[in-house]
Parts: C-alpha cells; sequence; structure tokens
C-alpha cells in the first residue's frame, strides 16, 4: 500500500533510518499509513464526514540507554534527515540529564505470524456503505420514536518498521465501528455500539434497534439510595472496567515499580473462580496485530485463568528493569511516554444465554449499559469511580422494570470480577472509538456478567 504520493512506508522507514546521526547506539523508524473515513451524525442527521490519507514518520533514537523521539509527516530527504537529527539530539540531552539508564537496545528481527485482521472489502473505503449505514439506523431509530446520534467510521493502516538491529517488518489492518446513542423525546438515551475487522460485520438496524429500546423504555425514571446492589453489566460496561485492569494490574512498568495491583499476588487467586482472562492479539472477534511497536511479534498470554493471576506484560525497558523479556506490549517504541498494556483483551464467557437470563437472579438490581468518564481513584487497588448512562435500569425480581436515574459507582475492578456470580454466552467487541493522532484502533472481548454487591456512592 502506497502513500498519497505513491511512497511505500518500509521504503520511507528505511530511507530515515539511513538519515540518523552516526555515533547513535541504536535508532528505530516507524512508518504508518493511516487510510480512513469518519462519518458523524445528530439528531438522525449527518454533520460531518471526514477522509484521511496520511503516512507519519517516528523515529526514535538511543543513547547509553536513554531514548529520543521525533515525528514528522514531511517525507522528502531533508524533512526525514531533520527528523532523524532532531531524534538523535533529544536523546543525547537525555543522555547528559544523568538519569537512570533503562532501555537495553531495539529488538532483533523475529517473525510474526499472519493474522485475520486485514479485509480487503473495507479497505476500500466506499463512503456509500457508511451512507447506508447511516440511513438504516436513522429509519430503525425513527420507528421507535427516537433520534440517532454517533459516528460510523473504518479505515486501513499500514504499518512498517525498520531499525540498526535489522529489523524489518509490515504490517496491515482494518477496522470498523458504529456507535449510536439514540435519545427520545424527554431526553432519555440508550447506547448501543459494535467495532469489527470488517464493516459487513456492523449491522446498523440491530445497533440503532437495541440503542432506541434503551431510550423509549416506559415508565418515569426512579431514584435508588446509595448502597450495594448486585449489577449485570453489558459488554460496555465490562470493556471498560476489563480495559482499565490491564491498564492499572498488567502493566510491566507498574509491576516493575511496585504500582500494580498484582505486586505481590501472581500466582494467587485475584478473581472469581469464573473469570479468565488473556491478551488474545489472534483471537478471532478481536483486532489483531502482527507485532508491538517495538517491532516484538505478538503471541496469546494468559493473564488470569480461573479466577488466578498468571502474568503481566512488557515491552522492552519494562521487561530489562525484571530481568526477563518482551512479551510484545510496547505502545510506544523505547517506552517513551506510554507504558506497556495488553491491547487485545479477552474475557471468555460462560453458561447465560443473554442478559435478561443474567437479570433473572436478582430480586433487586441495577442493569447497566455503560459507565461514563470512569477514572482511577485509588490505582493500586483498582478502585475505580464513574457514572452510568444511556441506559440504566431497576431489575426486579428477575426482570427489568423500569429506567433509573443515573448513579455513580465506585468501586475496585477486581472487586467486582470476585463477585462475579454468572457471565454470558456470547461475547463482542467492545471498540475504543476515541483516536488522538495516529490511528490505532482497539478494543476488549467481552459477554455481558452479573456481579453482586457493587457499591454505588451517589
Amino acid at each position: 500500500m502506497a502513500g498519497p504520493g505513491g511512497e511505500v512506508p518500509l521504503d520511507v522507514a528505511v530511507r530515515a533510518l539511513a538519515a540518523v546521526p552516526a555515533g547513535v547506539d541504536g535508532a528505530q523508524v516507524t512508518a504508518s499509513r493511516e487510510r480512513s473515513l469518519a462519518q458523524r451524525f445528530a439528531r438522525s442527521e449527518p454533520t460531518q464526514a471526514t477522509s484521511v490519507d496520511d503516512l507519519s514518520i517516528s523515529v526514535c533514537v538511543v543513547r547509553d540507554g536513554r531514548t529520543g523521539s521525533s515525528a514528522t509527516n514531511r517525507l522528502d530527504a531533508e524533512s526525514l534527515a531533520a527528523c532523524a537529527r532532531s531524534a538523535a539530539a533529544a536523546a543525547e540531552a537525555a543522555a547528559r540529564s544523568g538519569a537512570p539508564a533503562a532501555f537495553p537496545g531495539f529488538a532483533k528481527a523475529a517473525a510474526a505470524r499472519a493474522h485475520h485482521g486485514y479485509d480487503l472489502d473495507t479497505a476500500r473505503l466506499d463512503p456509500r456503505v457508511g451512507g447506508e449505514a447511516l440511513s438504516t439506523a436513522f429509519a430503525r431509530a425513527a420507528a421507535l420514536g427516537a433520534e440517532a446520534h454517533g459516528v460510523w467510521t473504518a479505515a486501513e493502516v499500514q504499518t512498517a518498521i525498520a531499525s540498526s538491529s535489522g529489523l524489518a517488518t509490515v504490517d496491515r489492518v482494518t477496522d470498523a465501528l458504529m456507535k449510536v446513542t439514540a435519545t427520545a423525546p424527554d431526553g432519555r438515551s440508550g447506547l448501543a455500539t459494535r467495532a469489527a475487522v470488517a464493516t459487513r460485520e456492523l449491522d446498523a438496524a440491530e445497533i440503532a434497534h437495541r440503542a432506541a429500546e434503551k431510550a423509549t423504555f416506559p415508565g418515569v425514571p426512579v431514584r435508588l439510595p446509595p448502597g450495594e446492589y448486585p449489577v449485570v453489566l453489558e459488554p460496555p460496561a465490562v470493556a471498560d472496567l476489563v480495559d482499565w485492569l490491564g491498564r492499572l494490574a498488567f502493566s510491566g512498568l507498574a509491576y516493575a515499580e511496585d504500582r500494580s495491583a498484582l505486586c505481590g499476588r501472581l500466582g494467587t487467586r485475584v478473581a472469581s473462580p469464573a473469570i479468565n482472562l488473556s491478551d488474545s492479539p489472534r483471537y478471532r472477534g478481536t483486532l489483531p496485530r502482527a507485532f508491538d511497536a517495538e517491532g516484538v511479534p505478538k503471541a496469546p498470554l494468559p493473564l488470569i485463568q480461573d479466577g488466578v493471576a498468571h502474568r503481566v506484560v512488557h515491552d522492552t525497558r519494562s521487561s530489562a528493569l525484571l530481568g526477563t523479556t518482551s512479551t510484545g506490549h510496547a505502545l510506544a517504541a523505547g517506552g517513551a511516554g506510554l507504558p506497556p498494556a495488553p491491547m487485545n483483551l479477552v474475557l471468555v464467557g460462560g453458561g447465560a444465554a443473554d442478559e435478561l437470563e443474567l437479570c433473572a437472579g436478582i430480586e433487586r438490581g441495577l442493569y447497566v449499559t455503560r459507565l461514563w468518564y470512569t477514572n482511577p481513584v485509588r490505582p493500586r487497588e483498582t478502585l475505580l469511580t464513574g457514572v452510568t448512562r444511556d441506559g440504566t435500569f431497576l431489575i426486579e425480581d428477575g426482570r427489568i422494570t423500569r429506567p433509573l436515574v443515573d448513579m455513580r459507582m465506585t468501586d475496585s475492578v477486581l472487586g467486582i470480577l470476585g463477585r462475579v456470580q454468572a457471565l454470558g454466552g456470547r461475547s463482542v467487541l467492545v471498540g475504543d472509538d476515541h483516536w488522538y493522532g495516529r490511528r490505532f484502533a482497539s478494543g476488549v472481548v467481552c459477554p455481558p456478567l452479573r456481579a453482586g454487591a457493587v457499591r454505588f456512592t451517589a
């Protein structure tokens, strides 16, 4: 896949690598080409359409165990040389700072396994596909008396890495996502979302119908007092909790610095025996990648098995701190700015048919579609706080009976997973729809679940 001016990403990466000044201890160049479409909508009307075709270059240089980085999307020889010089200068400045050396050098060449993460039809980026999805969503929401708001987006991304250690590798992926927030005339809202490798897997009618059903659920919202309640969490809420757990507990850097919730707990039970969580980059429902940001091949990694914590994930920097090897979870070359994290989390489902069956075991509790604005309170304990949103309902005698006024949940992720009573049998991919800078689509594959005694503080 050539860039906008016919440039091949790996060729550009090799050219930029050759421009790195002599005297450094190593360098890596990442060339990433994004081609993407996004169609946003509000009140069942298109509001914004964007098309991106950009090839960007990032150069990371190491000097005496310290790294410096620079980036550009200007591909002429002088711009690439200037970017390389800037990265080298940053590494030199870091080396003079006296900060502890922590980076041992870039990964050697290793073969990455093929994956299923590329779809040719999606890569064509036909805007008519998105337009038809929006029209379908608008009609389905209107049929239930609601308006649709949200986004449909699809992309093709090619990533090439070349390094002074002899690495030269390329990966191609596609991704697609549709999110619909439906609103009723009284202001209530409901959310449904779906992500996939291919646009054909996004059923706009189903997504919009599910969102509109929640927004128009009959009844006046009631309030519950603060307290501990059993809950049924839909996949968007589960994915938010699991994603935070990945960052707070399974980061090898946090573990090496004694900040992880799993410090001293590997090999012990940290969740319900029903919990099996892994980072599985080739799992059929996820958004796979062949290698991480340092070119280390991806491979499945068990994190929690039958409730027992097994592993944390590493990039080159964090693994060096503990005398081990990278697990292929770098988010930035040289560990600059971003700690390692699992980005292909898969939570294995259970035996419940669906959310309604999960509700059947609850006398009085909450049904939660998603959590909004979640933030860590005490990271070492995986204690989070966030507000329910876009579909919160009261469960009475095993049935969803009335809408609820949204409530603030404040509880530990590991605590909630420790109180899991049942999991749904159907898992879905919940994608991240927030992209800042270079597109990096990710998501969590998970089922709905039922947990007891979740704490709501307001």
